[in-house]
């Protein structure tokens, strides 16, 4: 049985994966729960809190706007500012852990809180094997089909539907094999982009290089 997270550090680089079974610490630093809080506070942040002191990553008008935007192209908006659970810890036939929200829709809908940025479309491709893991876990617990998954980015008040398309669970397959093929530390990423801010970077002996150093200049 894998973890969820175990599952999307494996998809984000095996050899961090590793490192972190052998690290006995590993909850949260206490600024993650800070900034998934505010997923249960949409309504407020929305209409009248003080962002300005809220652990927010853009200006209150564009979080403002991108939260206005959500709200209106989402048929969900409102089960996400008053889920039906929260904190769920799912079981399924492979891997298990905690969806932060679950949703009482057509179908039960799992939604995942991320405490960092999103990319400029969709959602990361580690946390897209996150999020049909939690998917499928539901599905074999309720043993009914779940359809599509949740990613929100708190901090930015921006919210992506994850379907859960064929693409999208062959992506999930692969997490699973990569997870379960891990005896030992995995071969090192050359000069990743991952690398850089990796609190395992010294200990895994990777060197990164700047941009700068990249293009020749320095």
């Amino acid at each position: 049985m894998h973890a969820f997270s175990d599952l999307r550090t494996a998809a984000y680089c095996p050899r961090k994966c590793y490192y972190r079974w052998q690290d006995d610490d590993r909850d949260p630093p206490p600024e993650v729960e800070e900034r998934r809080d505010l997923a249960f506070r949409y309504p407020d942040l929305l209409d009248g809190a003080d962002l300005a002191s809220e652990p927010i990553a853009v200006t209150p008008t564009q979080y403002r706007s991108n939260l206005s935007c959500a709200k209106a192209r989402l048929d969900a908006f409102d089960a996400l500012c008053r889920p039906d659970a929260r904190d769920v810890f799912l079981t399924g036939k492979e891997c298990r852990g905690i969806a932060h929200k679950v949703l009482e829709l057509d179908s039960p809908t799992p939604s995942l809180l991320s405490a960092g940025s999103p990319p400029e479309n969709g959602v990361w491709h580690s946390q897209t094997v996150h999020a049909v893991a939690a998917a499928k876990a539901l599905a074999w617990e309720r043993e009914t089909p779940v359809e599509r998954a949740f990613v929100e980015y708190p901090t930015h008040g921006i919210v992506r539907e994850v379907p859960l398309t064929t693409r999208r669970k062959a992506a999930y397959r692969r997490a699973v094999r990569t997870l379960e093929s891990i005896d030992g530390p995995p071969p090192r990423l050359d000069d990743s982009a991952k690398c850089e801010h990796c609190e395992y970077r010294e200990e895994c002996g990777v060197k990164t290089r700047s941009l700068r150093s990249l293009l020749g200049l320095g």
